[in-house]
């Protein structure tokens, strides 16, 4: 992308002892996304500093509002005689480092938002907590003296002042609740002792930690030649001063984490901090344990299961130095580090690294930008790259690393693509293939597991008529709703549920069905088929619960079942020695999205999926189920063939002008008003003008789905090989958008999408 830092912004956080404040108010909406000037009272001067929250007078009637301070400077843009005044420091507000206000300006150009929406992603803990405290307690006395008061305790029969002076003599300072629990001591105890001035209580502050494991600290494994040799180059190159990102292509099982946790380790050693991305909640138990075992309490999470007041304790904690090393999701990489040496991304072709609310960043970019302004180093991992990352090795701009192959030594799994053509003309109407039942059957006897993979959710997909086609919609969104077992049918854009139909609404027929290939029906299926086998389901219903996924992968990983059956989350990362089959029903499903990444991600699911068989001892195998066994995404995926599914798949990019060939912004306009919102739409894709030669612009049109909660959606996409055009479309678009008046407004939305990972 274009990759140069922004201009709004790119030098304007600096620390002054200055007379005036530029500040961003605290209100997301268009018309105040911009910095307003206040004089700095004397009795402040010298305090206010970027990324301070502060208290101004706002507007015509002088509200106090919170902002942001995000530059600090002796000259004065705006008359100084018509110039409010800050009121004040907020207590307690968040202090950041003027990195992550320079990082909010960065991705307000570079993705389209408001400042305040940038800033708020960026500063995720801003408001100020109390501190939980734990309690001390210890002699003021001399030992001696405590030794006559215990006297005086055992002679009158105090038995709890006793016990509290006996540990107190032999260590001077305890934690209070230890004792209390230790030694059975009441409260009043601790005040009498307290008020006859023998002791005294300290209230010490502390943060909480939410890693709560108790393993014991390992070293590194010793590290394979292979990878041995990344490391060694890395460290060499990093020393020299050599920031360049770097990627590595790892197989399934190479031991890219291993790497990960080498690099962390010398990047803390040097006296820097290190973020650690992951693409999903649910891997977060398995990388937490691998990296405390190693790191200790050093590291930490931050995650959304976390409460509000835990994330700011981990952001203190972070601020003060007291954790090296943040594990998390995307949101993780804003943890204020004060000196961030490295980041990893891992498994960095996931698409959930795209933030889907404004701002729509993408946290590979951002991490690199965030990595130049602390002069970091960014490092990616996965065994199926994105495509704009392999793109950008092979021009030279990452550097790429391999690993090729499985730390065990064993094999990549044997694939076997079974043509579901071929099985229905041959009478079989089963979601199995013949060839899956014979694995799954030989798998029971032999005592070993086996993982089924279906990327779908619910019971049933959509409910359709076999007779005159009418499809169940939501009466809200242009989506069809989809049947679950408790007899319901539910929207998963809205929510909306109505009862189950057994006579169709158009025409009175009763063969109104579900298409039934949901993980209820497969794992339904498994029982009847085989009822003394134990089957787990994994998928967005039985995980809804904080602690489901690691109950689940911990019940599995004990062998408690023979069978899990999932959706994605379950192909992703996972290490279980134990599993050898993999069977991957309806794989070409993923084909027929309406999205050019389609083939791409297709081919990364089913490598992922085809990698989780055969990790242990033991070798595996995996079965490929598919309508379209002649697709090049299945063909090579099978073939487990990353650099021939790269070469097919560019060729088309290139053709159609998509990422990485060229980049993307998409316009994204919501309205309660149909024509309103064509009308708008309208209007901002004459704003793009005359496109110069190798850029194009399609639309204005209705969505992909064109109503969601009775709001009307309608895009416009521009393709250019010129990220900087597309970012001064973008400006000119949303300096338009400040210019109309309130009232039309109203009801309607527009946001911006560069290089979109989902169709809007």
């Amino acid at each position: 992308m274009g990759t140069e830092t922004g201009k709004a912004g790119k030098e304007a956080v600096r620390q002054m002892q200055g007379k005036y404040a530029n500040v961003i108010v605290d209100i997301s909406h268009e018309n105040v996304d911009r910095p307003f000037a206040y004089r700095i009272p004397e009795r402040l001067r010298g305090v206010p500093e970027p990324g301070m929250q502060v208290t101004i007078p706002f507007g015509r009637g002088n509200t106090l509002r919170t902002g942001y301070i995000i530059e600090v400077t002796d000259e004065a843009d705006f008359d100084e005689s018509r110039m409010k005044e800050l009121d004040s420091i907020r207590e307690g507000g968040a202090q950041v480092e003027s990195r992550l206000i320079r990082l909010a300006f960065w991705m307000k150009e570079h993705y389209g938002s408001t400042i305040i929406a940038a800033l708020k992603t960026v500063l995720p803990a801003r408001k100020k907590f109390k501190t939980p405290e734990k309690k001390e307690i210890r002699l003021r006395v001399s030992r001696e003296e405590a030794r006559q008061e215990l006297l005086e305790c055992e002679r009158k029969h105090q038995n709890a002042k006793a016990r509290v002076l006996r540990e107190l003599i032999a260590e001077e300072c305890l934690p209070m609740g230890l004792l209390a629990k230790k030694l059975n001591i009441s409260a009043s105890t601790f005040k009498s002792l307290w008020e006859s001035g023998i002791v005294s209580i300290e209230s010490i502050p502390y943060y909480r930690n939410p890693v709560k494991l108790d393993v014991e600290r390992e070293e590194g494994r010793r590290l394979s030649p292979s990878q041995r040799r990344i490391v060694d180059d890395f460290f060499e190159k990093y020393d020299a001063g050599d920031r360049q990102t770097c990627l590595l292509k790892g197989i399934t099982g190479s031991g890219k984490t291993e790497v990960y946790m080498a690099l962390i380790e010398g990047v803390v050693r040097r006296g820097h901090q290190a973020v650690m991305l992951i693409p999903e909640i649910a891997l977060t138990y398995q990388t937490v344990l691998r990296f405390y075992r190693r790191f200790g309490d050093r590291v930490s999470v931050m995650n959304s299961t976390l409460s509000a007041g835990e994330k700011y304790d981990q952001c203190e904690r972070a601020k003060r130095r007291e954790i090296d090393v943040i594990i998390g999701p995307r949101s993780a990489l804003f943890t204020p580090f004060p000196d961030i040496g490295l980041i990893v991304i891992d498994e960095e072709h996931e698409g959930s690294y795209k933030s889907e609310t404004m701002p729509k960043y993408h946290a590979r970019e951002t991490a690199e930008e965030l990595a130049r302004l602390h002069g970091a180093a960014v490092f990616l991992g996965s065994a199926t790259p994105s495509l704009e990352s392999f793109y950008r090795a092979k021009e030279g701009r990452y550097r790429l690393y391999t690993l090729s192959e499985r730390l065990n030594g064993g094999a990549l799994p044997k694939v076997y693509v079974e043509d579901l053509r071929q099985e229905l003309k041959e009478g079989n109407r089963s979601i199995f293939s013949r060839r899956l039942q014979a694995l799954l059957e030989d798998r029971f006897a032999r005592g070993e597991q086996s993982m089924l993979f279906l990327n779908r959710r619910g019971y049933a997909g959509f409910v359709s008529c076999r007779m005159c086609g009418h499809v169940m919609k939501c009466p809200h969104c242009d989506v069809s709703l989809s049947e679950h077992r408790n007899g319901t049918l539910v929207c998963h854009y809205c929510g909306y549920t109505r009862p189950a139909v057994k006579i169709c609404p158009e025409c009175g027929s009763r063969y109104i069905l579900g298409f039934r290939a949901g993980t209820e029906q497969i794992e339904e299926q498994l029982h009847k088929m085989y009822p003394d086998k134990k089957v787990l389901r994994m998928d967005a219903d039985t995980t809804r619960k904080k602690e489901s996924y690691e109950q689940i992968l911990a019940s599995f990983a004990a062998g408690e079942a023979d069978v899990l059956v999932g959706t994605q989350m379950i192909v992703k990362g996972h290490d279980f020695p134990a599993v050898t089959l993999m069977g991957i029903l309806a794989a070409d499903m993923s084909l027929a999205a309406a999205d050019y990444r389609a083939s791409e991600r297709t081919f990364q699911l089913l490598t992922q999926a085809a990698g989780r068989a055969g990790r242990g001892s033991r070798p595996g195998e995996v079965v490929i189920q598919t309508y379209q066994p002649e697709h090049y995404s299945i063909v090579h995926a099978a073939a487990q063939d990353y650099e021939g599914f790269y070469e097919e798949e560019i060729l088309y990019r290139r053709l159609l002008s998509y990422p990485p060939a060229a980049h993307i912004l998409a316009v994204q306009i919501g309205a309660a008003d149909e024509e309103a919102g064509a009308a708008l739409a309208k209007r901002l894709s004459l704003l793009a003008g005359d496109l110069p030669e190798g850029s194009f612009l399609i639309g204005p049109a209705p969505a992909s789905i064109g109503k969601i909660n009775d709001v009307f959606r309608f895009v416009i996409y521009i393709k250019s090989p010129d990220y900087d055009l597309l970012i001064r479309l973008k400006d000119r678009m949303e300096k338009y958008l400040k210019e109309q008046d309130d009232r039309e407004g109203r009801g309607r939305t527009v946001q911006f999408d560069f290089d979109p990972m989902n169709p809007f």
